[in-house]
């Protein structure tokens, strides 16, 4: 048996080194698979150095996930740590952050459409009212502007002494982002201008922002915060993800299990609105029509992650194997 071990290890090496060698922009898919008109993307971070994200898409009326689905169809590696993923008009941007593209592929087919290049460390994505998508990175120091028509880089904007940009929220002509790296400032950028124009201090690694009905910003790292009001968290808390539900009138943020927290509500919950138990509460995502919650539990960050499907009211209503490290979730 040991004879035959170097001929195997040989084998899939030399399969491996083709298959990353191959040019995305001459992909061929090896399946064609029927995506649910409503339902959502999970983006599989993968682990760091090793290319394996991977994309999975969840149908919530037939309770069937399909696996490792950019592969599937296009028939290579989504690539080195997935971050994140946006769908604008029918187009779904997946942003590989080691890997410092992003790919962009029909939302309704999961076919490739375009590869997007010259970006160090892209982490998300955000499609202003004003046509022009944003992109934020790790380590560049500036946000790229993308026209989503040509899929070109077109400018940037400068962020000087904010190298690590993260999240994104429009409201009217102005663009709020976090600076989470180490950092504790949220920038202001003018839209109609590309730059920055103001910045608000905040807590240290501001790790999510949410919009409510109201237009209110809200912050979320060792505190809850919008700019009328802040909440302070236990001194042992560790928040991670901020989203909103549906009517946007509900925050709901992961620390150690899933919170709820009403924005007129004066005080903090004392107890989460799902506990965390054993397991790795790692992702969190809010369906904005019916408000379900999608838990992404990374286990040990080397298998198959899990996803949790709550409703809207806590009862849980199912569970499902996904990618290594759930990051992200993208509602279609």
């Amino acid at each position: 048996m040991k004879s035959y071990i170097p001929i195997i290890s040989l084998i899939l090496f030399i399969q491996f080194t083709l298959v990353r060698c191959m040019k995305d922009d001459s992909w061929t898919g090896s399946q064609s698979i029927a995506l649910a008109n409503k339902g959502l993307f999970i983006v599989n971070e993968g682990n760091f150095m090793y290319g394996n994200a991977s994309l999975s898409y969840y149908d919530p009326a037939t309770k069937q996930v399909q696996l490792d689905l950019f592969y599937k169809i296009n028939g290579l590696p989504l690539g080195d740590v997935a971050q994140s993923m946006t769908i604008y008009k029918n187009l779904g941007f997946i942003s590989i952050n080691n890997s410092g593209k992003i790919y962009v592929i029909d939302s309704r087919t999961g076919k490739y459409v375009q590869k997007i290049t010259g970006l160090v460390s892209p982490r998300n994505i955000f499609f202003s009212t004003n046509g022009n998508g944003y992109i934020t990175d790790l380590y560049a120091g500036k946000i790229s502007i993308l026209n989503p028509q040509n899929f070109q880089i077109t400018g940037s904007i400068r962020t000087p002494g904010h190298p690590s940009t993260e999240q994104m929220v429009e409201i009217n002509d102005r663009l709020y982002v976090s600076c989470w790296s180490f950092d504790n400032t949220i920038l202001v950028i003018d839209t109609k201008l590309n730059q920055v124009v103001d910045s608000i201090k905040v807590g240290i690694q501001p790790a999510g922002l949410a919009l409510d009905k109201l237009n209110k910003l809200w912050v979320l790292f060792q505190l809850i915060i919008h700019i009328e009001k802040s909440f302070s968290l236990a001194s042992d808390a560790t928040p991670s993800r901020l989203a909103i539900n549906g009517t946007k009138d509900t925050l709901v943020y992961l620390s150690s299990g899933v919170w709820k927290q009403p924005i007129v509500q004066e005080t903090l919950n004392i107890k989460p609105f799902i506990n965390q138990d054993k397991h790795l509460f790692y992702s969190l995502g809010v369906d904005p029509q019916n408000s379900e919650l999608y838990i992404g539990d990374a286990i040990d960050y080397q298998q198959q992650g899990v996803i949790y499907r709550y409703s809207n009211y806590g009862a849980k209503l199912d569970s499902f194997k996904t990618g290594i490290i759930p990051g992200s979730f993208c509602f279609k």
